[in-house]
C-alpha cells in the first residue's frame, strides 16, 4: 500500500495529500514516512542475500537438499536454522535432484560434454582415456562414498577420493589426485550424467587441468560397465566381507585393497595376466607407484 501513497502524492494530475490517502487506506502518516525512509527493510535484504547464497550452493551441488544447504551456509558464516532454509528452498523450488516431492520426477540432467568415447573403452597408451564414477556403502556411522578414476589402458585406479558426503568436491578431489599422480595432457575423462560430474566445480577442474570431459547417454548401461567391473570387485573383496562400524575402518580397508591388492597382486586376463602396475612397467610406461 505504501508505494500507492507515494505514487498518488507524486502524480501531477492528482496530487492526493499523503494524510488523505493514509486515512482512506487505514494507516498512519508516521507508518508511511517510516517506510519511505527505508523502503526495503533490512530483513528483506538479508533474506534476498541468503536466498542467493542458497541458490549458489545448490547450483554447485544439485543433489543437496535443505539440510546439506544449511550445513554449507552455516560453514560460510550464515546464522540460519534448517527450518528457515527449508522454507526458502520450498519458496524457490530448490530441491535435491534425488528428491521426489510434489509430483516431481527428476531425471538425469543434460550432458555438459559430448560423448567422446562411444563405449570404446580401449587405449593405446596411458592417460588417453579415464573413466570415473561414484559408489557408496553403509557403515555404522552412515554412508561412505568413493569416487574412483580408472585409466582404461592398464585398468589402474589413477585417482580416488573418499568422503562422508556425495558432493561435487568428492569428484574434484579424485580428479586432482589423478592429475597430481599422472600429469596428463588432453586426457578424455568419461563419466555418467551424475550431478557431481555436471557441476561447475568439476567442469572448471577439467578445464584447469587441460582435460577433455565426456559423458555417456542416459540409461546406457554399457557406458558404466567398465567402471562397474572395478566396483563389483571392490564390493566382493572389501565392502561385503564384514560389517563396518566406522567410516574410518572402511576408508582404510578400501585404500589398502586398491594400493596393495588390486594394483600389485590381482592379475587380470585383459592385461595378459599382469597386474596394472606390472602392465604399465612391462611396456615401458612406468609411473610412480
Amino acid at each position: 500500500m505504501f508505494p500507492l501513497v507515494r505514487e498518488l502524492a507524486a502524480d501531477p494530475d492528482r496530487r492526493v495529500p499523503v494524510a488523505v490517502t493514509c486515512r482512506i487506506l487505514g494507516f498512519t502518516k508516521q507508518a508511511y514516512y517510516k517506510w519511505l525512509k527505508n523502503p526495503v527493510p533490512q530483513r528483506d535484504w538479508d533474506q534476498a542475500h541468503l536466498m542467493n547464497a542458497a541458490v549458489d550452493v545448490h547450483r554447485d551441488d544439485p543433489e543437496f537438499g535443505y539440510r546439506f544447504i544449511t550445513d554449507e551456509l552455516q560453514a560460510a558464516g550464515w546464522k540460519v536454522s534448517p527450518n528457515r532454509v527449508a522454507r526458502l528452498c520450498s519458496a524457490q523450488r530448490i530441491w535435491s535432484v534425488f528428491a521426489k516431492k510434489r509430483g516431481l520426477n527428476r531425471k538425469a540432467g543434460p550432458p555438459v560434454h559430448d560423448d567422446l568415447v562411444g563405449r570404446k573403452f580401449t587405449a593405446d597408451a596411458p592417460n588417453e582415456v579415464w573413466l570415473t564414477d561414484i559408489t557408496e556403502h553403509w557403515t555404522g556411522e552412515g554412508k561412505l562414498y568413493l569416487c574412483a578414476i580408472k585409466d582404461v589402458f592398464s585398468n589402474r585406479i589413477v585417482g580416488y577420493s573418499i568422503d562422508s558426503r556425495m558432493k561435487a568436491s568428492l569428484a574434484v578431489s579424485a580428479l586432482k589426485h589423478a592429475v597430481l599422480l599422472r600429469e596428463p595432457t588432453k586426457t578424455i575423462v568419461h563419466s555418467d550424467r551424475g550431478s557431481q560430474f555436471r557441476s561447475r566445480k568439476f567442469v572448471h577442474a577439467l578445464k584447469a587441468a587441460d582435460l577433455r570431459g565426456s559423458m555417456g547417454r542416459v540409461g546406457a548401461c554399457g557406458d558404466n560397465a567398465a567402471m562397474e567391473s572395478f566396483f563389483a570387485l571392490l564390493q566382493k573383496n572389501v565392502l561385503d566381507r564384514r560389517r563396518w562400524n566406522t567410516r574410518q575402518e572402511l576408508r582404510l580397508a578400501i585404500i589398502t585393497w586398491i594400493e596393495k591388492t588390486y594394483h600389485r597382486r590381482r592379475r587380470q586376463a585383459t592385461l595378459g595376466r599382469l597386474t596394472p602396475i606390472e602392465y604399465e612397467a612391462v611396456i615401458g610406461h612406468s609411473f610412480a607407484a
